[in-house]
């Protein structure tokens, strides 16, 4: 099983001692989404997580820490860094201290596990392709000898009516991608990871950019995670998060509308302010990120198992 500690919200930026506190204990209770009174149960032990995936864009509350993450678990690190400033990521850090952050995590953890996340890719007037290519071709000479590859993506809809809205409410000044952008875009950013001996790939597309030099989608595979951990996985299929998507199936313990970076483009929040609301509501003594279990919560143990070749996995009836 892979745990994802990021895909709903920051949590190593905003919620990291609950996070420390949830793997010292050795469980965590999730919240569904879609049925807020359905909460699981996972267990967090070696045994059964195979590997922990982390996705953050500010590594720094955990590093004093994180070795008790790493003590224990196989581990992979998404690190997103953008070309943004404050206008679009306002809780963001900037460039230069985020990249001294992803510096400092390498030489904790490895660059093998350390994959650079330069998404979403998007244009407006101040962000214009030219300042892409210029802002990318600086970090990647500084962040090369520290990561694993590089993976970006296109600013998405995600198919959806209500997201779409949201995004266009949010950033009024995007530009629509068109399909001569996206080429023009992948030409350059393949060129500049060729220079600097970066392996470059998609995240959630179908798109063929092989010939510029950019690798197909898949950014949380079993192939990624066991090199990085040099651990062999069974051959499964990936079945992905969604259209395009080609990750492994994995559990995400966060919550929606609970980051406070407050980035214009963030499918996971209803709006910024929804998120310091729920804030509220944290406590880091819990076994959920937000808020407690109801008398009318209706809990159930997980299954949890192991993608790995020759180890046990675990599944047990309803709590």
């Amino acid at each position: 099983m892979i745990i994802h500690t990021g895909g709903r919200t920051d949590t190593v930026q905003y919620y990291t001692e609950w996070l420390l506190n949830r793997f010292g204990e050795g469980y965590v209770l999730s919240r569904n989404p879609l049925f807020p009174n359905k909460v699981t149960r996972y267990e967090l032990t070696p045994d059964v997580v195979d590997c922990v995936v982390f996705c953050s864009k500010n590594y720094k509350p955990i590093l004093p820490r994180l070795h008790e993450i790493t003590d224990r678990f196989n581990t992979y690190f998404y690190y997103t860094i953008t070309a943004y400033g404050k206008d679009i990521e306002p809780g963001v850090p900037g460039i230069e201290e985020s990249m001294e952050t992803l510096i400092k995590l390498s030489e904790l953890v490895g660059k093998q596990r350390i994959a650079w996340k330069y998404d979403p890719v998007l244009l407006t007037k101040e962000y214009t392709m030219k300042r892409h290519f210029e802002t990318f071709e600086g970090m990647a000479k500084v962040l090369s000898p520290y990561i694993d590859r590089c993976i970006f993506n296109f600013v998405e809809m995600y198919g959806q009516k209500a997201s779409r809205k949201k995004l266009e409410s949010n950033m009024p000044e995007l530009i629509p991608l068109s399909s001569q952008d996206m080429d023009a875009l992948a030409r350059g950013l393949g060129e500049i990871a060729r220079r600097n001996d970066i392996f470059i790939q998609t995240c959630g597309r179908n798109d063929d950019f092989s010939h510029y030099h950019i690798h197909s989608s898949g950014c949380v595979t079993l192939e990624i995670l066991g090199n990085a951990n040099n651990i062999t996985f069974k051959d499964l299929k990936h079945k992905g998060a969604r259209q395009g998507c080609h990750s492994i199936e994995s559990r995400d313990i966060g919550a929606y509308d609970t980051c406070m970076n407050g980035c214009k483009y963030c499918y996971a929040n209803k709006n910024p302010q929804k998120a310091f609301e729920n804030y509220k509501y944290h406590d880091k003594d819990s076994s959920l990120l937000i808020g407690v279990v109801k008398p009318e919560d209706c809990m159930i143990q997980g299954a949890q198992k192991s993608f790995q070749k020759k180890k046990k996995g675990i599944r047990t009836d309803d709590l």
